[in-house]
Formats: structure tokens, sequence, C-alpha cells
């Protein structure tokens, strides 16, 4: 069989990508303080985003998480009328992202899917180390499950969705969520962190070059787990959750040049097997943080439809033009 080098697997538009990336000569997040690379990455967040559509809501609020602290949220909403929502959780390692960042994406989901969404602005590390992120976020979800009819929403269709870390928080809380006895109509997986261990073959294959370096998720992982043990806990590493029968149906966006694309496939693979309804995309040629690059890869615009085809479908929303 003849083996294809993983540089030859991305689209030409993905290629064109990663050599504007190498051009700008930007530092790697792993050489940068937390701070620092924040605000390199909402700086360079909507370079390569399709134009943001306008909403007839957007609103900023809080959500009061167990210690007291204020999480920042956000609403996005196409009408006025009692909608059904996702709740969103933003990427970015658990050490970076924002409600900001990722405003483009949450904006064209809930334009597209004719859905409120909210996005969650919870706490990062190294300030806030595991599990403190995932507090916030099953805090956020229980929260919105009691209060959204105060938002003008619709209480008894949720769901949860995330990319990356946020695609781990949005798994989790679909976990926590089925043991608390609150039905959520789907789980949204942009490429999520799934595994303990980034040991699989796609975190070898795609190790430098792809968008999503090893140096930054090991540099991400020390900075947000306090030690090994956190590692195990399946909250971090929802492969590692003793059980997920009766989760909430779960739709994955994968990226084929990607560290995490066999986590999420294991992931998909074991939620199959517990009898959880599975529906998997795998987007070809293209990295990690695909979808917010809509402006100049195809697949991301094809990946927006394809996940508010989902939430459509999971909310019993008619098709939107």
């Amino acid at each position: 069989m003849h083996f294809r080098s993983p540089e030859s697997l991305l689209t030409p538009p993905m290629r064109d990508v990663l050599v504007r990336m190498a051009r700008a000569n930007r530092p790697p997040f792993y050489t940068l303080s937390p701070g620092q690379a924040r605000a390199s990455y909402e700086a360079g967040s909507g370079v390569l985003e399709i134009a943001k559509p306008v909403l007839a809501l957007v609103r900023d609020f809080s959500i009061p998480a167990r210690d007291g602290h204020c999480v920042p949220a956000r609403l996005y909403a196409p009408s006025a009328e009692k909608l059904p929502v996702l709740l969103y959780f933003h990427g970015g390692g658990f050490t970076i992202g924002s409600i900001a960042t990722h405003d483009g994406l949450c904006r064209q989901l809930s334009h597209l899917a004719g859905c409120a969404v909210v996005s969650v602005d919870y706490r990062l590390a190294p300030e806030h180390q595991f599990p403190v992120a995932a507090h916030d976020a099953w805090d956020s979800l229980q929260w919105l499950a009691g209060h959204a009819a105060e938002l003008g929403l619709d209480a008894g269709h949720l769901a949860v969705g995330g990319d990356s870390a946020g695609g781990t928080l949005a798994a989790m809380c679909a976990l926590m969520a089925r043991d608390a006895g609150l039905p959520l109509a789907l789980q949204l997986l942009f490429y999520p962190g799934c595994a303990s261990r980034q040991d699989t073959a796609s975190h070898r294959r795609f190790a430098k070059g792809f968008v999503l370096d090893e140096a930054d998720i090991t540099w991400f992982f020390n900075h947000y787990l306090r030690g090994p043990a956190d590692r195990e806990d399946w909250r971090f590493a929802p492969l590692n959750a003793d059980h997920v029968d009766n989760a909430a149906p779960a739709w994955f966006g994968l990226a084929e040049c990607d560290p995490l694309v066999d986590e999420g496939l294991m992931y998909a693979d074991k939620l199959r097997a517990a009898g959880v309804p599975v529906d998997l995309e795998i987007y070809r040629g293209v990295t990690h943080e695909f979808i917010k690059m809509g402006r100049i890869l195809p697949e991301a615009r094809h990946a927006h439809a394809d996940a508010a085809r989902a939430l459509r479908h999971a909310f019993h929303l008619k098709h939107r033009s």
C-alpha cells in the first residue's frame, strides 16, 4: 500500500493557509505567557472567518457559578420567538479563547440553525486549573435549564456544543446531564479532546505543522492540569467514563489532518457501542481550527451547514433558507 505523507492529504486552500501562517512568523503559543497567547489568539481569530451574520438579538449577561463567580455569557438569537437553545463552549486548550474569539462561529450557528446560542466564558488556566472549567460548564448548563424562560428561551429544548477543549466540556456536560435527569436534544462536538494521553497515531502523524502542534497541546495541559491524576478524570478525558449509555445523541465534526481526530473517532465509537445515536463527519484535507476559516475553506462552510442541520433536526425546527 502506498504511504501518503501527512502534507499530501491537505487541500490546496488549506495548504495555502498553512503557508501564510508560516510566513506571518507568529511565535508559537508554547513560547508565550498565557496572557500573550490569549492576545495573539484573539488578534488572529477573525482573520479567516466569513462575514458575521446580523442577528435580531445579541445580549451579554452572566451566570452564577457554585463559588459565587459570575460567568460571562452571550446570547445570540435570530428572532424574538421562544427558541430552543445551544449552550456553546469555545476551544483553546482550557487556556486561551473567549466569547470574542468564537463570536463569528456562534452567530453563524444561530443564523443557520434558527436557534438561540448561549456562549460561555468559562474560567481559564493557569489562573483557574482543573476542574474549574468543568464546574463552570456544568453550572452554566444547570442554570440555563432552570432560567431559560427568563431569557425568553425554550427550556424544553436544550443542546450542548463546543470545539476542541469546548467539545470536551460539552461531552462531559452530556454525561452529567444524563446522570442528573436533564434531557438534552444533542451534543454538538467539533474535534473534541477525549483522551487522557496524547498517544494516538494521529497525534504522532500531525504533531507539527498542522495548526495545533503537540508542543502547544503539552503547554495547554501543563497549565490546566494540577497533576497526573487529573489526566485520568473522565471530566478531562470522556473516553475514561465508566459508561456512556443514554447520553444525548451526538454530532461529530472532525478534521482529517488533526492530532485529535483519532480520539474523536474513538469516543464516537464508544457512544455508538453504548447505543447512543451518532452522526459523524470527517472533513477531508483540513486541520484543527478549520471551522473558523470559512472565508478560505469550503469545508468550514460545509461544517457550519451540517452542524446547523443537526441542530434543526434535534430541535424539530424547519429548514431555513
